[in-house]
């Protein structure tokens, strides 16, 4: 019955995982993401001047 508790532990580490990463996207505290929440840049288009 050893392999039942390893499938147990596995989906426990799978499980906290998931939840970890989802936690992490909606708190919005990645590291590579630097401006979490910032307004987004629209570009200005071809001929136009920057106001």
């Amino acid at each position: 019955m050893w392999y039942f508790t390893w499938i147990l532990g596995i989906g426990v580490a799978m499980g906290f995982g998931i939840i970890n990463v989802m936690w992490l996207e909606a708190g919005g505290k990645f590291a590579r993401d630097p401006q979490a929440g910032a307004a987004p840049v629209t570009p200005t288009p071809p001929g136009a001047t920057p106001s």
